[in-house]
């Protein structure tokens, strides 16, 4: 392998959207806090989605029975526990969080890539920050995105994912949504016969930093409709903007009182 390639790390998508969401040098994150665990959150649902362990049916996010060996099984069990299921939003309302964010920052510190500082203030640790200390795996992680960016418009079909919710993605009625046709129907960036497309996972990153406002920070130059394309109707990202637009509605409103 040549020296100047970037070793591929295999992150799972969690991972991979908070080691770019985070500032290399002090370790806080690029974008507001509520934004970062919000898509944090759509992340999770996204790897779930991935690996088959969940998918999209109707309204409602429902787990498929498949037992992945994932580090999300934590998520897993909470949604397959349900009684009773919850949309896309809803979960990513549900699994949001200071404790999430933490947990999977420090995966990646015992992984070597990020380290673990404190600050202390009057004698007393507060917020953790997450520096970068192997550049390697965000490396690799930049330059497959910076090639799906570059490649040619038009070669993708999206998923039909169906009308929405709630402003929520939704699957087509039974029998004729992506659960009929199978796991990769919800899957982003669908290609039509002939055409080569980037693989599913940088097309969900793409899609979940364009919902957190990160994609246009670290691809300034980036073709907006190639990204839009890439990451259109794929249901968690979506999920997440919902969800922003909930955050900031409420807190409009809390500022007029």
């Amino acid at each position: 392998m040549n020296a100047e390639t970037p070793q591929a790390v295999e992150l799972s998508l969690p991972q991979a959207f908070l080691l770019l969401a985070t500032d290399d040098k002090d370790g806080k994150p690029e974008v507001p806090v509520f934004a970062l665990r919000t898509t944090l959150a759509g992340a999770i649902l996204a790897e779930l989605d991935l690996v088959g362990a969940i998918e999209l049916q109707g309204k409602h996010v429902r787990a498929t029975g498949a037992t992945p060996d994932t580090e999300l099984q934590h998520e897993l069990e909470l949604i397959r526990g349900k009684s009773r299921p919850h949309s896309a939003r809803r979960w990513v309302s549900m699994l949001e969080g200071r404790a999430q964010t933490q947990r999977i920052y420090e995966q990646m510190a015992s992984a070597g890539i990020v380290e673990h500082v404190g600050e202390k203030h009057l004698g007393r640790f507060r917020a953790a920050r997450y520096p970068e200390k192997d550049h390697a795996p965000e490396a690799a992680l930049l330059e497959k995105i910076r090639t799906a960016l570059r490649a040619a418009p038009s070669n993708l079909q999206p998923p039909d994912t169906g009308a929405a919710e709630d402003g929520e993605a939704e699957g087509a009625a039974a029998g004729t949504g992506p659960e009929a046709a199978g796991p990769e129907a919800a899957k982003p960036g669908t290609t039509k016969p002939g055409t080569t497309a980037p693989e599913a996972r940088t097309i969900a990153l793409i899609a979940l930093m364009q919902a957190a406002g990160l994609l246009g920070k670290l691809f300034p130059e980036a073709d907006r409709v190639r990204a839009s394309e890439l990451a259109k109707d794929y249901w968690p990202s979506r999920a997440v903007e919902d969800e922003l637009r909930m955050i900031r509605l409420a807190e409009e409103e809390a500022a007029t009182l």
